[in-house]
C-alpha cells in the first residue's frame, strides 16, 4: 500500500454542495467529503445551535456559503503532498427550520454544490479521478425537542435526530450512496453577556468501506463554542470548535488519529430585527478525511419575529389569565391579586341557605350551600343569585349578584372595571388603566399605556414590549395622516448626564429601528435623546425614577429623517 496517507484540511464559507458529473474510472469506493454540518436556521452559530425554540409555527430560512481549500490531499510515504484530489470545494447550504408549540423544531438543508475542482492520483494499484462541475449533494433533515430552559437563558437543553438521504453524487465528492442517521444531545446557553453551546451526537454511517487505508463508518460529533454579545446583544463574536472520531475498530491511518477536528473564527451580526449574517474562518487542526487546510463561510438568514400571545380569559370572568388568581373558574375582580377572579361566594353566609335541603345541584365549598340548585350555571346558586336563568358574575350588590355584566366595547373587562369603557383594552393591575387600549392618540401624541422595557443600561428592547410597539404600528399604518412622528428617550438622573444623554437617544433609535423592520417608511420617524433634561415626576423616590424612564411618539405635522436605523 505505497500510498496509505490521505491527509486533509479544510476551509468553509456557509453550505454549499458539490456537483454531479460522470463516474471515475476508480476502485476506491467515493463518499461525501464536506465535514462541515450547518446549524438548523435561526441559530446565532455556524455549526453550533443557540436552541432558539420560541413560538408556534415560526420558521427561519437562510443560505450558507462553504468553501474549503485542499480537503482531501494525496501524500507520499515521506509526507510530501503528490495531489489534491479535492483542491477546491464550494458549497451553498440552502435551508428553513420551523419551530412548533414553543418546543419543537424542524429542520431541512440542502447543500448545493457550486464548484468541485481537483487531480487524479494513484493509489497502489487504484487510479482515483475527481469529477468536476456543479450538483446536489445528501439532502438532511432534522427534529428537534426543547426539554428545558429558554432562548439565551443559562441553561437550554434539547435533544434530537438528524437523517442524511442520499441525494448526492458520489463521483464528486457530495453524497455518501446511502443513509446516514443519527441522535444527537445539544445544550445553550447565556449569562450576561457571555454565550456557549455544546452538542454531541453519534452518526452511523452505512458506507464504511476504507478510502486509501483510511477507515470510515460511523463516527461520535461534536460542537463547541463561546462567545460575548456586544453591541446591545445584536453582535455574537466568538470561537466554534466541530469534528468528529471514528468508532471503528481500526481508527489510525499510518500513527495518525482518524479524528477531524476544525476550528472556526466568526462573527454573526443583526441586520435587522429578523435578518442577520454571519462571517467566519479557521484551519484545520488534523489529518483526517475530509479537512480542509482552511475553511471559509459566510451566513445570512431571516427568522420570523417571536409573536407575543395575547393573554386569555378562559373562564370568561373579564379577569385575563395572567391575573386570575382562578383562571379555571369563574369569578369576580378584586384589588387583591390572591383573591382576583377567584368566586366570593365561598364562604359566604347565605340566610336560609339550609332550606336547599338535598336537592340535586351545584356542589359548593361551602357546606351550607352543598347540594343547592344553579340554574344557570354560573356558580351561583339559586338562592343568592338575582337572575337564577342567565348567567352572571358575582357582585356585592344583592340586586345584581348572578346578573349579566355589560361591557360595552367588547373587551371582556366589565364596564364596572373598565377605566376606558368605550374604547376596547386590556386587563392591567392598575385601575386606572385596566380595559384602556395598549396605545392611542391624545394630545399630539401616541400615548402607550405601558413603557418600553430595555434591558439593564442597554437599548436592547424587551420581548415583553413587543405588544406595545406593535399597538403602535398598528396606529402608524392606520392613520396615514400621521405624517411624521419623533421618538423622544428619557432617563432619570442616575449615572452622568452625557451616558443618560446617549442611552436615551440610542433607546430611541431601538424604538425607530423596530417600527422600520415593521414596514413604516423612513421619513415618517425620527429619534432623539434628552437623557435626564424633561422630567415627569421628581427623582428623589423609585417610582419617580421609574415614570422618568421612558420612550414618547410624539406627532409632528412636517415630515423628516428617521435616524435611528
Amino acid at each position: 500500500m505505497t500510498f496509505r496517507r490521505l491527509l486533509l484540511c479544510a476551509v468553509s464559507l456557509s453550505g454549499v454542495l458539490l456537483g454531479r458529473s460522470a463516474p471515475a474510472q476508480t476502485q476506491e469506493p467515493q463518499f461525501a467529503l464536506n465535514r462541515f454540518e450547518p446549524s438548523e436556521r435561526g441559530s446565532d452559530w455556524f455549526a453550533a445551535e443557540s436552541l432558539d425554540l420560541r413560538g408556534d409555527k415560526r420558521p427561519a430560512f437562510g443560505v450558507i456559503l462553504d468553501y474549503a481549500r485542499n480537503p482531501l490531499v494525496l501524500y507520499d510515504r515521506s509526507g510530501e503532498a503528490v495531489t489534491s484530489l479535492v483542491s477546491d470545494q464550494l458549497f451553498l447550504h440552502v435551508g428553513g427550520s420551523l419551530v412548533l408549540y414553543d418546543r419543537l423544531r424542524f429542520g431541512l438543508n440542502v447543500p448545493v454544490g457550486v464548484l468541485l475542482r481537483g487531480e487524479g492520483g494513484a493509489l497502489d494499484s487504484s487510479v482515483v479521478t475527481t469529477e468536476e462541475g456543479p450538483g446536489l449533494g445528501d439532502l438532511r433533515a432534522s427534529a428537534d425537542l426543547r426539554l428545558f430552559g429558554a432562548y439565551r437563558k443559562p441553561a437550554t437543553l434539547a435533544l434530537g435526530v438528524r437523517a442524511l438521504v442520499p441525494t448526492g453524487s458520489q463521483e464528486a465528492y457530495a453524497g455518501d450512496g446511502s443513509v446516514r442517521v443519527g441522535p444527537r444531545l445539544m445544550l445553550a446557553g447565556e449569562i450576561d453577556a457571555f454565550a456557549y453551546a455544546a452538542q454531541v451526537g453519534y452518526m452511523h454511517r452505512s458506507n464504511d468501506t476504507a478510502f486509501a487505508g483510511a477507515p470510515r463508518g460511523g463516527e461520535l460529533n461534536f460542537v463547541a463554542a463561546a462567545g460575548f454579545r456586544i453591541m446591545d446583544g445584536d453582535l455574537l463574536l466568538g470561537p466554534e470548535l466541530f469534528g468528529s472520531t471514528g468508532v471503528s475498530d481500526s481508527d489510525a491511518v499510518f500513527g495518525r488519529s482518524s479524528t477531524a477536528l476544525e476550528l472556526i473564527l466568526g462573527g454573526h451580526g443583526k441586520l435587522s430585527r429578523t435578518v442577520q449574517m454571519g462571517i467566519g474562518i479557521g484551519p484545520g487542526l488534523t489529518r483526517g478525511l475530509g479537512v480542509p487546510e482552511v475553511r471559509g463561510l459566510v451566513s445570512l438568514q431571516w427568522t420570523s419575529a417571536v409573536k407575543v400571545p395575547k393573554p386569555g380569559d378562559r373562564d370568561r370572568d373579564g379577569v385575563l389569565d395572567p391575573h386570575d388568581a382562578c383562571p379555571g373558574q369563574f369569578g369576580t375582580p378584586t384589588s387583591d391579586p390572591e383573591t382576583n377572579g377567584c368566586w366570593s361566594e365561598f364562604g359566604a353566609e347565605v340566610p336560609g341557605s339550609n332550606d336547599c335541603g338535598k336537592q340535586r345541584g351545584v356542589m359548593s365549598e361551602d357546606p351550607s350551600l352543598r347540594d343547592c340548585p344553579d340554574a344557570d350555571g354560573d356558580r351561583i346558586t339559586d338562592v343568592r343569585d338575582a337572575c337564577p336563568e342567565e348567567p352572571g358574575p358575582a357582585s356585592d350588590d344583592p340586586k345584581g349578584n348572578g346578573c349579566p355584566a355589560s361591557d360595552g366595547d367588547g373587551d371582556g373587562i366589565l364596564d364596572g372595571e373598565d377605566a376606558c369603557p368605550n374604547a376596547a383594552g386590556t386587563q392591567s393591575e392598575d385601575p386606572k388603566k385596566r380595559g384602556c387600549p395598549v396605545a392611542h392618540v391624545e394630545s399630539g401624541q401616541i400615548r402607550i399605556r405601558e413603557q418600553l422595557q430595555f434591558a439593564y443600561n442597554s437599548a436592547r428592547i424587551l420581548d415583553a414590549s413587543d405588544t406595545v410597539l406593535e399597538a403602535v404600528l398598528k396606529i402608524l399604518k392606520d392613520n396615514a395622516s400621521i405624517r411624521h412622528v419623533r421618538v423622544q428617550g428619557h432617563t432619570d438622573t442616575k449615572g452622568t448626564q452625557a451616558f443618560n444623554k446617549r442611552l436615551s437617544h440610542k433607546r430611541a433609535q431601538a424604538a425607530v429601528a423596530w417600527l422600520l423592520a415593521h414596514g413604516i417608511a423612513r421619513d415618517r420617524l425620527s429619534a432623539e435623546g434628552f437623557g435626564e433634561e424633561r422630567p415627569i415626576e421628581t427623582n428623589d423616590t423609585e417610582g419617580g425614577r421609574t415614570a422618568n424612564r421612558r420612550v414618547e411618539f410624539h406627532i409632528e405635522s412636517a415630515g423628516g429623517t428617521a435616524d435611528g436605523d
